[in-house]
């Protein structure tokens, strides 16, 4: 019984501290530039709502949110969710890599670690269940991923062509345009990707 109880209790609190930091940093970027919640929602892209409710820590930023306001604020999503590098060696201990997409099967996307500022390049490990799937928005202009699948076989779809990258194989793909990632067999798929997004 207590592994059942635990597990969500777990899970809730590592979700606490994401929007908790997601909170800070959008706080302290406006105060920076003494922004309204209005310019900031026309900069990012997205609802009023959904800033009033960020700000609070009350809301459950997607992946594709966090990137709007990454780029509207001149930051990486690691910036945001606390998991970027400093100018020396930091070591990210697993407690603190942050999950940030649940798939409806148990699958999940951790951001492993990140870089600060602009230019972004980012490292996360993907575990997609039988049947899942994520719809990615673009990125900016010249964003590049790299993938490795460790297990499985991941379906990449670009420009609405699908990719088969299988077990072992690597795969480099221009992502400033809608992209997705699914695992259309009945065996988990676990890949690393890097996400590079630097600026011109």
């Amino acid at each position: 019984m207590k592994s059942k109880v635990n597990k969500p209790l777990q899970m809730n609190t590592a979700i606490q501290d994401i929007n908790s930091a997601v909170s800070e940093r959008i706080k302290a970027f406006r105060k920076a530039r003494r922004f309204s919640q209005d310019e900031l929602c026309r900069l990012a892209g997205i609802s009023k709502g959904m800033l009033v409710e960020l700000e609070k820590g009350a809301a459950n930023p997607s992946i594709a949110i966090l990137c709007k306001l990454a780029t509207a604020m001149g930051l990486s999503v690691a910036d945001i969710v606390n998991v970027s590098s400093a100018p020396t060696v930091t070591v990210i201990s697993s407690d603190d890599i942050p999950v940030l997409w649940r798939g409806d099967q148990g699958g999940s996307a951790r951001l492993l670690a990140g870089t600060r500022g602009p230019d972004m390049i980012e490292l996360w490990r993907w575990e997609m269940f039988p049947r899942e799937y994520y719809q990615a928005t673009a990125h900016s202009a010249g964003t590049l991923e790299l993938l490795h699948v460790e297990q499985g076989n991941l379906t990449l779809t670009i420009n609405n062509n699908e990719h088969v990258v299988g077990q072992g194989c690597s795969a480099v793909a221009n992502t400033d345009i809608p992209h997705a990632y699914s695992n259309k067999s009945d065996e988990i798929v676990v890949f690393t990707m890097a996400v590079a997004e630097l600026i011109r």
